[in-house]
């Protein structure tokens, strides 16, 4: 008798993920050794030359101690050991709540009853910047960054599900950002393709009937009912009201809008990374009139990579931003310059758009 249905979904995600990992990390360059110049002759140096296996890559799990990340611990633990790869975890301490040095010990416990070699603790200052949410996700992501590098880690598991998919895309909504925004969290992210979501097409609700049925104990975090928080209201009151209004499938539906916003997305950023180079003078400055003439989508994605390498803080450039900058070309009136975030500035000068720091 095979496992769980649950415990069987969320093993089959996982595998999917290592299997690519390995595929990515047999690809890499393999060390080849120096051999001795006078101890064999050529054709015995030819042999003894041969390319060097990889070693196992390490994969690490982030876990808050929660279903989703048990869920994921427990699965990378199962799957590891069975395609020879080394597997750790790291949980993130926020400080943000009494007790929470304790239950990230026990959460570290937990990890190294799995199997899981090596397991973090680290402990991390939550600032104010982006409000409470985003200044958490901003300390946690870069606690993971520096863990995996101290490690040589080839990739963090990140235990997201379809339910915190659909979620995202909603936030985006809200926010009315663009296809971007729509796009959700992608299955593989961060630099060098480090951060890898194997759940992204299960719901929450399987992850947690696998810790049940695998008696794995989990800690539901009171911050994620808090109501002072947005993604808690989204979660208990805003996707709920949805489904009864619209029926059930709302969360399977705004997860594949996901998927479809993140292809056009994609296919739009190509398109614009190729045609920035065909509206800039030969001193490298945007002329107007060749940015008039692309469609908006793709001229839009170019002012914002201008203004983002001149200096402004992709957090804090929003659409509105990039829309009062449009104006100098679509709409030119002779307005004056534009202030954006990070002290940038844009003006048209002479039928150019300079955008520089103030």
């Amino acid at each position: 008798m095979g496992p769980h249905p649950a415990v069987a979904a969320i093993r089959l995600a996982v595998r999917r993920v290592l299997h690519d990992l390995l595929t990515e990390h047999h690809r890499a360059p393999a060390a080849v050794p120096h051999a001795p110049l006078y101890e064999h002759p050529p054709s015995s140096r030819l042999r003894s030359s041969r390319e060097v296996p990889p070693s196992p890559p390490l994969v690490l799990v982030a876990c808050s101690g929660g279903a989703d990340s048990m869920a994921l611990a427990s699965a990378l633990a199962f799957e590891s050991p069975r395609l020879g790869i080394r597997a750790g975890g790291v949980t993130v301490d926020h400080g943000l709540q009494p007790g929470s040095d304790a239950r990230a010990a026990e959460v570290v416990q937990r990890l190294r009853e799995l199997g899981l070699d090596p397991v973090d603790s680290v402990a991390v200052t939550v600032g104010r910047t982006g409000g409470p949410e985003a200044a958490a996700r901003d300390a946690r992501y870069a606690a993971l960054d520096t863990a995996a590098e101290r490690h040589g880690a080839a990739a963090v598991l990140l235990g997201h599900t379809r339910d915190d998919q659909a979620e995202t895309v909603l936030l985006g909504l809200a926010r009315g950002s663009g296809i971007r925004s729509l796009s959700g969290m992608a299955a593989v992210s961060g630099a060098g393709g480090r951060y890898r979501r194997p759940f992204l097409e299960l719901d929450r609700q399987t992850a947690r009937k696998a810790c049940m049925v695998q008696s794995l104990p989990v800690w539901d975090d009171p911050h994620n009912a808090d109501p002072a928080y947005t993604r808690s209201r989204l979660r208990h009151e805003g996707l709920p009201a949805l489904e009864k209004a619209l029926g059930k499938g709302v969360v399977e539906a705004l997860a594949r809008t996901a998927q479809l916003s993140r292809d056009d997305a994609d296919a739009l950023d190509s398109w614009a990374g190729q045609a920035e180079a065909t509206v800039r003078d030969a001193t490298g400055l945007l002329e107007c009139a060749k940015l008039y003439a692309l469609p908006p989508a793709v001229r839009r994605r170019i002012l914002r990579r201008a203004a983002i390498a001149a200096g402004a803080p992709a957090g804090s450039l929003f659409a509105r931003h990039i829309e009062e900058v449009d104006r100098l070309i679509t709409g030119w009136r002779g307005q004056g310059a534009i202030n954006l975030p990070g002290k940038v500035v844009a003006q048209r000068q002479g039928g150019r758009l300079v955008i520089r720091q103030g």
